[in-house]
């Protein structure tokens, strides 16, 4: 019997989970926000094939775009979700539980408890099956409002997070798109290093609550054959580029996420090497035992690696194409050392229409080299479009990025007042 589930987390202790399986340390989720990267997660295809490019956009995958839920109910699984997201995201599954919890402004949210009562129900549904199964579990802590319950409130911060002479949340609180919204649940802090401290409880709080779910999967005598997948859809941004809290720029932040694979007699290890979120679907289906889908795919299984069957430091590819079209409309490219960035259209941040950045020398991205290394920064623009022209034609679609619009464009409840230091506008 097998259970395939994959928590949409990042965590600061993942090397717990991972003791008896695999960390890989270069994930990269290469489509962002949560849209299209859990579409790319499900179906191992990427937005020219599903038309998903944008959070909240008006494009969904035709029925020619076989999820992973509904190709594994097709081979006889029990198919089992415990999610929010709805849409397509619906399809295939068997039981599709939808959760809640509890929102009061400014009160801490426990949110892994409201997601942990409709998992439960579902594994236990699960374990009563006679076929094998596969089970979703979506968390969202490490999403905003980052609002921990006590004790993980306090767990990381120890200070006053409304000194009236720390001016680090000044940038922040002028940012006009997002302004209300961080007033909304952060009213009156001048601390930047609160709400980063606030990300990290809100991840061991998580933490906690999948040891409730580990533990009553041991239990249910489940932990020994299943296989877990553990990522996530994107990463997130707290005050690395002053795209504060969010999760938009295609910068590692929001593209590098977590990876881990416990199987069944696997053994503790850590894997170098490029996977995406793409590979995934295809290497749940090769896990399992399953056929793999019948169309191509852009991702591939990264069964061999687990396996030692590839070179070290190997992943399923040596280029990663990156595209986000949300708050801001953009497409990237990373091969070896380099990453470069094309914007589309000017965007709320003010960031440069061309960026690059020498990752080896500069793993924070903090120094623009597309004026300094205009040769590195073409070469790496004409292997960019060369993929866009490449993907056109296999697809029989124009690139979303350049036929779709952002989404969105601001955040919050216009009434909120947000408090400066000094003043209330």
């Amino acid at each position: 019997m097998s259970c395939y589930g994959y928590p949409r987390i990042t965590s600061p202790n993942l090397d717990q989970f991972a003791a008896g399986g695999a960390v890989f340390t270069d994930c990269i989720s290469t489509h962002i926000p949560t849209h299209p990267a859990h579409t790319c997660m499900m179906t191992g295809r990427d937005p020219f094939e599903t038309g998903v490019i944008a959070q909240g956009g008006h494009t969904a995958p035709g029925s020619d775009v076989v999820m992973l839920a509904e190709e594994l109910q097709r081979q006889g699984y029990f198919t089992a979700a415990a999610d929010n997201l709805g849409r397509w995201f619906t399809r295939g599954f068997s039981l599709y539980e939808v959760y809640q919890w509890e929102i009061k402004p400014g009160e801490p949210m426990r949110k892994a408890e409201g997601v942990n009562k409709s998992a439960l129900k579902a594994l236990h549904r699960c374990a009563d099956q006679d076929q094998p199964f596969f089970l979703f579990l979506h968390y969202w802590d490490g999403h905003t409002p980052y609002l921990p319950p006590p004790p993980f409130d306090r767990m990381f911060y120890k200070g006053d997070e409304k000194d009236p002479d720390n001016p680090s949340m000044d940038a922040l609180w002028d940012f006009e798109p997002f302004n209300r919204y961080f007033a909304g649940w952060m009213p009156g802090v001048t601390d930047i290093q609160f709400p980063i401290a606030q990300y990290d409880a809100s991840l061991a709080y998580l933490d906690s609550c999948l040891q409730h779910l580990f533990n009553r999967m041991e239990q249910l005598g489940l932990l020994e054959n299943t296989s877990v997948v553990i990522t996530a859809d994107h990463g997130e941004e707290t005050d690395e580029h002053e795209c504060w809290f969010d999760h938009h720029g295609l910068y590692d932040t929001n593209l590098r996420v977590p990876l881990l694979v416990r199987t069944p007699g696997g053994s503790p290890q850590r894997i170098p090497g490029f996977v995406r979120t793409l590979d995934i679907a295809p290497t749940i289906l090769d896990l399992s035992g399953a056929s793999p889908f019948a169309a191509p795919l852009q991702g591939a299984s990264f069964r061999p690696m687990l396996e030692g069957a590839w070179p070290a430091g190997q992943g399923t590819c040596d280029e990663l194409f990156l595209t986000e079209c949300t708050w801001m409309r953009k497409r990237g490219y990373r091969s070896g050392r380099y990453k470069y960035i094309q914007a589309l259209e000017p965007d709320i941040h003010g960031k440069p229409p061309e960026e690059l950045y020498d990752l080896e020398h500069d793993p924070g991205e903090k120094h623009n080299l597309a004026f300094e290394l205009p040769s590195v920064a073409a070469d790496l623009k004409r292997r960019l479009m060369a993929w866009k022209t490449d993907r056109e034609a296999a697809s029989g679609r124009a690139d979303p990025v350049e036929t779709q619009r952002i989404s969105l464009k601001r955040i919050g409840d216009p009434k909120t007042p947000v408090i400066r230091r000094g003043s209330v506008s």
